[in-house]
């Protein structure tokens, strides 16, 4: 099969494909790359593999930067643009069910693309737009199934990750399993647990916030591959939950609101301690827990001025948001005419600090101080104090006595 027309991103990049083969090598596009212009999907990275060895490409292109040489990729600078270039490799046992033994580089495609992870990610385009594909990955676009290069299992017990990236193909393109491929995920699924939660939750993550999320998460739950994710064992009817709750067409809108989504469905107490599990960042899990905090104050009452003082404008909108997907009656219009209302919207915005009130009014550092800055800032957010000098100082008079 013939590309009919080259997208543009690898349209810039011939020069390189070119310089390789003048110099005597073979040189394709490969990858996801390929996979995206031949769906029509926006292309990211352009990845190139070759016959060339490391050392020679670093002979062809005069400004390189090693990457990754002792797995076979250099850093090709050419104008503008980097590239990076892959030696045609093939690879021994894997160790730990992540990563090889040892790398082989090859001159051989055939024995380069064999080692990838689905047929649809085993194609590879040469400089005249001509398709390689020695495992049928094009018929299985066609048909949209995805599919294990060779003998499945072995491709996941080569690298277990490729089962939670099978399933986030699922829910990027909406395609279905072949049998023996989704069978040999489950059978594998236990191999999880030698992954770092990291790389799992980049997988997962990208599954949620895909458009088909519910076909790759309904597939993960047939696997029972929750029951090897941290935190997650015997989790199916809370998964289910998560799916049967939440309007068929609902597109989350951020990470955090997915995660808010996942922990309200499996009833999780300890928001920060479930996602410490999962190695996330700091930020990260401060943002999710206040947006399933929003959620749950919602479940009991309207906000008040301080729920919104108090809460990300953007989270209390993305946790209506899930109220509305779950069916439930959603204020909008009072919230957002309730944030807008507020005299303050951060408590550095009082005209009166503690530095004033220690330098210009004597008091003293302490407990006190913190309490009566405390009750200046909820009396301004109640609007029942006006963020003037004058008014808080008559305030604190009030209160001191």
């Amino acid at each position: 099969m013939r590309l009919e027309k080259m997208p543009s991103e690898f349209q810039e990049a011939l020069p390189v494909l070119e310089k390789i083969k003048e110099a005597g090598f073979e040189a394709y596009f490969v990858g996801g790359s390929v996979r995206d212009a031949l769906l029509n999907r926006p292309i990211h990275d352009v990845d190139i593999a070759s016959s060339a060895y490391p050392e020679e490409i670093k002979t062809i292109f005069p400004r390189t930067v090693d990457v990754g040489i002792e797995h076979g990729t250099v850093l090709v600078l050419e104008g503008r643009e980097e590239y990076e270039i892959t030696t045609f490799r093939t690879e021994d046992v894997y160790v730990d069910y992540r990563r090889p033994s040892q790398v082989s580089f090859v001159r051989s495609l055939e024995e380069d693309l064999k080692r990838r992870d689905f047929t649809i990610n085993a194609l590879a385009l040469d400089q005249e737009g001509e398709i390689v594909d020695l495992f049928n990955g094009l018929a299985d676009m066609e048909n949209r199934i995805l599919r294990a290069v060779g003998v499945a299992a072995e491709r996941f017990n080569e690298d277990a990750l490729r089962i939670m990236r099978g399933f986030r193909f699922q829910a990027g393109l909406d395609f279905d399993l072949e049998e023996l491929t989704f069978q040999a995920m489950a059978d594998c699924a236990t191999l999880l647990e030698k992954i770092s939660v990291e790389r799992i939750f980049i997988e997962f993550d990208k599954l949620l916030m895909a458009p088909f999320w519910r076909k790759g998460l309904e597939s993960l739950i047939k696997a029972a591959a929750y029951d090897f994710l941290p935190d997650m064992k015997d989790s199916a009817e809370a998964l289910q939950k998560l799916l049967d709750g939440l309007e068929e067409d609902f597109q989350f809108s951020s990470s955090e609101q997915a995660w808010a989504a996942l922990l309200l469905a499996l009833n999780v107490k300890d928001v920060r301690k479930f996602l410490k599990h999962w190695k996330t960042s700091n930020d990260f899990q401060k943002r999710v827990n206040q947006l399933v905090a929003v959620y749950e104050i919602r479940q009991e009452r309207s906000l008040s001025k301080r729920d919104c003082y108090q809460y990300d404008l953007d989270l209390i909108l993305q946790a209506e948001s899930l109220r509305q997907a779950a069916g439930l009656p959603v204020e909008f219009e009072t919230i957002e005419a309730t944030h807008a209302a507020l005299i303050i919207h951060d408590k550095h915005e009082i005209v009166v600090t503690g530095s004033h009130l220690i330098r210009d009014y004597g008091f003293k550092p302490g407990p006190e101080l913190g309490q009566i800055l405390t009750k200046i800032e909820l009396a301004i957010v109640d609007g029942e104090l006006a963020n003037s000098k004058e008014e808080i100082m008559n305030f604190i008079k009030e209160q001191v006595g």
